[in-house]
């Protein structure tokens, strides 16, 4: 069968990318053509435009490229309509998927299928209108969804997560068995326990909380705080937010193996708080913004949710501290890091806190349960 796949960032790469090894596990005659990035590139088929060229984020990137974004959205369209696929599966990415979504179901009866719920639970809550009118299935990964939809009285599959694929896979790795020597010599790090640092994989993110982050990293001198980088962003733009006589280590695309290593870690909130989370090291999760007061107070009134970090949304309880606006201060984020370092009086119970949610993911195997459960509905 033919699959055509949409993603509009990197975590939508490597999870479509997981998606498609299943899916030719699952078809043998599976054939794809996409919108995406290198990793699904390397599983094969044609990609038609890379999720660089399509990224952007916020309103103001947004309005600025507005022009090109109507053009790439028109080029999918067209381009979907040319080669008439089996399915379309869209993954996250919902400002351009469900425009998407919306001109194919209404011209042609190409089905629809979503993997990776966009977040309408956490606001724009009235797109679950557009999800019952133009997607035929939908395939979460967070277990909470199951609820959320259903109070909406559409039924999704909730496939588990496939960040418990990637960490499991991961760990059985050779990467996964190095030792703590290893690993420091690797990148020239000294004996100190390491502390990670996850500042986010936008500009924006990385702006507003590094440099409050390193600031808190000052007052821990027995440790050494490493950042974990990503390669899209040059390290000079990391270099701006540290201060120069601190010797601060960026390692760039090699987050797992510093988990595996760190003893604890300052996360912008994300997927790296729930991948933080399944390493089992103990993380504050830092989300500064301009204005803090007044975000707080919007976050209030806009946001559906109690949380912003998907480790407190998969349990329902704030279970790791969010220092979230005006509270993203070195001062709060000191005391807090202090609580969960070995010895600390947060420490043990967060620990057992990670236990309950990793059991309430399930078991790993989210691309292969996804995958079969997509060809078994083509199939009929």
């Amino acid at each position: 069968m033919k699959y055509f796949l949409i993603v509009g960032e990197a975590s939508g790469d490597l999870h479509a990318s997981n998606l498609m090894k299943a899916l030719q596990s699952a078809d043998s005659k599976a054939e794809f053509r996409f919108y995406g990035g290198n990793l699904m590139k390397s599983v094969g088929g044609t990609l038609v435009k890379h999720y660089k060229e399509m990224a952007y984020m916020g309103f103001v990137p947004v309005l600025l490229h507005l022009r090109t974004i109507l053009k790439n959205m028109k080029a999918c369209k067209r381009d979907i309509m040319a080669w008439k696929p089996d399915v379309l599966i869209l993954v996250d990415y919902p400002g351009f998927n469900l425009d998407i979504a919306k001109y194919i179901r209404k011209h042609s009866s190409i089905p629809i299928y979503y993997y990776i719920s966009p977040k309408i639970w956490a606001w724009k809550e009235h797109r679950i209108k557009n999800i019952r009118r133009d997607v035929d299935e939908l395939f979460s990964i967070l277990p909470f969804e199951v609820d959320f939809y259903q109070r909406h009285h559409y039924p999704i599959h909730y496939v588990g997560n496939p960040c418990v694929d990637a960490v499991e896979a991961f760990k059985a790795s050779e990467n996964g068995r190095e030792t703590s020597e290893v690993f420091r010599q690797a990148f020239g790090l000294s004996s100190k326990p390491l502390i990670a640092v996850l500042a986010g994989s936008r500009r924006q993110e990385i702006k507003d909380n590094l440099r409050i982050m390193m600031q808190t990293a000052q007052q821990f001198t027995d440790y050494q705080f490493v950042i974990a980088g990503v390669s899209t962003i040059e390290e000079d733009y990391y270099r701006m937010f540290i201060p120069k006589d601190m010797d601060v280590k960026l390692v760039f695309d090699q987050t797992y193996r510093l988990l595996q290593q760190s003893e604890a870690a300052l996360v912008t909130s994300g997927t790296a708080t729930l991948e933080t989370a399944l390493f089992e090291v103990p993380q504050v999760v830092c989300y500064y913004t301009a204005c803090g007061k007044l975000m707080n107070l919007l976050k209030r009134l806009i946001l559906k949710v109690k949380y912003i970090s998907l480790v407190n949304l998969i349990v329902d309880r704030e279970i790791v501290i969010e220092l979230i606006g005006d509270q993203m201060n070195t001062k709060r984020l000191d005391v807090e890091l202090r609580k969960i370092l070995k010895g600390g009086e947060a420490r043990s119970q967060l620990l057992a806190d990670y236990t309950e949610m990793r059991k309430r993911l399930g078991d790993a195997g989210a691309s292969q349960r996804a995958a079969r459960e997509i060809v078994a509905h083509l199939i009929g």
